[in-house]
């Protein structure tokens, strides 16, 4: 269970992300022999179900786009200030570098989102629906306490330069 103010959070999108990852194997209706998810295409609106958008603020979000064969799942990370503003395009800029080391992190997010996940019916295949849920789920959980702690380092530094400036 999450505990605080993000559990109501967490446990609407956990709930979500389990009621759409039923995904299938699913072969193009265009091409012969391909296989591609139909969220990132977005030709056949007949295989894309509604976009959920889950908010905590107009900033922390999360949009789950599903189709029959693929599920994009987008954050939105708190940015209170300046500082966490640019601490948090370079922290998604340090984890899309490493997209492939994560498999399911795209190294471009969806405009008006920080981050964005892709997972395919191949990845549900390979790995546990639930584990990929557990992990979203600790993700969100865990991004924000990691900004806050590095504002709360640079913070440290800056008074500790100050004083001895001073």
């Amino acid at each position: 269970k999450a505990a605080g103010a993000l559990g109501p959070y967490l446990e609407a999108v956990e709930r979500t992300l389990n009621a759409a990852m039923c995904l299938q194997n699913f072969a193009s209706q265009r091409v012969e022999r391909h296989n591609k998810p139909e969220v990132e295409i977005r030709r056949d609106f007949e295989l894309l179900l509604h976009p959920v958008v889950i908010a905590r603020d107009l900033q922390q979000r999360v949009l789950i786009e599903s189709s029959v064969n693929s599920i994009r799942i987008s954050v939105g990370i708190k940015q209170v200030n300046d500082l966490e503003v640019l601490l948090v395009k370079k922290f998604a800029s340090f984890l899309q570098q490493r997209a492939e080391s994560f498999f399911i992190l795209r190294r471009k997010p969806v405009a008006g989102y920080d981050l964005t996940f892709l997972i395919t019916n191949f990845h549900c295949e390979n790995m546990y629906k639930a584990k990929l849920v557990a992990f979203i789920k600790q993700f969100l959980q865990d991004v924000d306490a990691e900004i806050v702690e590095m504002r709360q380092e640079i913070n440290a530094r800056a008074r500790i330069s100050a004083v001895s400036y001073l």
